[in-house]
C-alpha cells in the first residue's frame, strides 16, 4: 500500500490525454466521416496493409482492456451476490454482450451518459460523506487539503515503517514522471472505446463540444480521487491494524470480502493481533488493490443505501466501458476487414451479424482472461 505521489501521474496522464483528444484529434476524425479509426487510417495513408494493422491494434488494445472490465465485474458479482468469482465473470459477460449486441454504436453511446451519470454520483456521494465524517468538511478536495487527516494518515504511516503518504517522488526522477506522464496522455488519447464515440456526434464542432464537457467531468472525478484515496487508506488501518482475531471477525464488510479471497488475515508472529506492515511477505493483512473503491463506504460504516450506490457506480463504470470495447472489436472486424477487404458486396443486414458474432467471441475471450485476472494483487 503505497503512497499518493505515484497516483498522480495517472491523474496527469487521464486528464491530458483528454485535451489532446479535444484539441488534435476527436473534431478531424468526424470531420473526415469515416465509420472507425483503421477505417480513418486505411483511407488517410492509402493502405490495406494499414488498415490492418490499426485493426490488430484496435482488437488487442480492446481485448486487453476488457479483460481488466470483466476483472471488475467479477468483483462487483461476488461480494453483492455472495457467488463466486467466476460465476461475477460469467454474469457479467451475459449483461455486457446484451448491451454491445442489441445497442449498437448509438445505443451503446446513449446508454453511457446513464451510466456515467450513475458513475458520478456514486462516487462523490461516499466521498462526501466520508469527508464529512473524518473533517467536518463536506467538500472532498477542500478536506484533502485543508484539514489535519492528510498529517494524521502521514505520522500512522510512518508509525507503521511506511513512507509518508504524501511524499514526493521517492524512486523516480522527473524526466520519469514526465515521459510517463506524456506516455498516458497519448495512449488515453488513442483508446479505441474513448475515439469511436466521437463518430456518433453531429459534426466536428460537437466532437470537441462533447470533449469539453467529459473534461469537465473528468476534473470532477479526478480532483476527488486523492481525497477519497487517503479517507479509504487511514478507516482501512483504523479499522484493521493491530485489531484481534476476534475483533475483526466482527466486522461484517471484511468477513464478507474475505470470502471473496480478497482480503485476508493470518496472525503469523501469533502475538494475537493483526498487524499491517511494509513487508508484504510478512504483512498479516493480504488486501487487494481492487477492492479499495468497492469497500470504502462499509469500513467507514455509511448507510446500505450508499454501499448500494457505489456497487451501481462499480458496475456502470465496467460496463459501459465494456460495451464500448467490444463494438470497437465487432465493427473492425465486420467493416474494416469482412466488409472493406473480404466482401465488399456484403449487405448491412450481413455485417451486422459478423458484428455480433464477432462480439460473442470477445466476450468469451475477455471473460476468460478476466477469470485468470482473479488473482489477488
Amino acid at each position: 500500500m503505497g503512497g499518493c505521489q505515484y497516483g498522480s501521474m495517472y491523474l496527469m496522464g487521464w486528464t491530458g490525454g483528454f485535451v489532446l483528444l479535444a484539441l488534435l484529434l476527436a473534431p478531424y476524425l468526424r470531420k473526415f466521416g469515416k465509420y472507425t479509426v483503421p477505417d480513418f487510417v486505411g483511407d488517410r495513408y492509402y493502405s490495406v496493409w494499414a488498415r490492418l494493422v490499426a485493426v490488430v491494434a484496435a482488437i488487442f488494445v480492446s481485448l486487453t482492456y476488457v479483460a481488466g472490465q470483466m476483472r471488475g465485474v467479477g468483483i462487483v458479482f461476488s461480494r453483492f451476490l455472495q457467488v463466486d468469482i467466476s460465476t461475477g465473470v460469467v454474469i457479467g459477460m451475459i449483461i455486457v454482450a446484451f448491451f454491445a449486441v442489441l445497442g449498437g454504436m448509438k445505443g451503446i453511446t446513449w446508454t453511457q451518459v446513464a451510466q456515467y451519470t450513475v458513475l458520478i454520483i456514486a462516487y462523490l456521494i461516499p466521498a462526501i460523506a466520508i469527508a464529512l465524517i473524518l473533517t467536518g468538511n463536506p467538500i472532498p478536495q477542500l478536506a484533502f487539503s485543508f484539514s489535519d487527516i492528510v498529517e494524521k494518515l502521514n505520522g500512522v504511516q510512518v508509525d507503521l515503517g511506511f513512507t509518508e503518504y504524501t511524499q514526493p517522488f521517492v524512486n523516480k526522477s522527473m524526466l520519469d514522471v514526465l515521459f510517463i506522464t506524456i506516455a498516458l496522455m497519448v495512449g488515453t488519447a488513442g483508446l479505441p472505446h474513448v475515439i469511436v464515440r466521437f463518430y456518433t456526434v453531429s459534426s466536428a464542432r460537437a466532437a470537441r463540444y462533447s470533449a469539453g464537457w467529459a473534461l469537465l467531468f473528468i476534473a470532477i472525478l479526478y480532483t476527488t480521487a486523492p481525497a477519497i484515496a487517503s479517507f479509504a487508506r487511514y478507516n482501512l488501518i483504523d479499522s484493521l491494524h493491530n485489531k484481534t482475531m476476534e475483533q475483526v471477525q466482527q466486522l461484517d464488510w471484511a468477513n464478507k470480502w474475505s470470502n471473496t479471497g480478497l482480503l485476508g488475515f493470518e496472525d503469523k508472529n501469533n502475538n494475537g493481533r493483526i498487524e499491517l506492515t511494509p513487508d508484504k511477505e510478512n504483512s498479516e493483512i493480504t488486501i487487494d488493490r481492487d477492492i479499495i473503491v468497492l469497500s470504502t463506504p462499509e469500513v467507514a460504516k455509511l448507510a446500505p443505501w450508499v454501499i448500494a450506490l457505489v456497487a451501481a457506480g462499480g458496475l456502470a463504470a465496467a460496463l459501459s466501458t465494456a460495451s464500448g470495447l467490444l463494438l470497437v472489436i465487432s465493427s473492425s472486424i465486420a467493416h474494416d476487414v469482412y466488409y472493406r477487404i473480404i466482401n465488399p458486396e456484403a449487405s448491412e443486414s450481413q455485417r451486422v451479424m459478423v458484428g455480433r458474432i464477432m462480439v460473442g467471441f470477445a466476450v468469451a475471450i475477455a471473460g476468460y482472461f478476466g477469470d485468470e485476472l482473479l488473482i489477488p494483487n
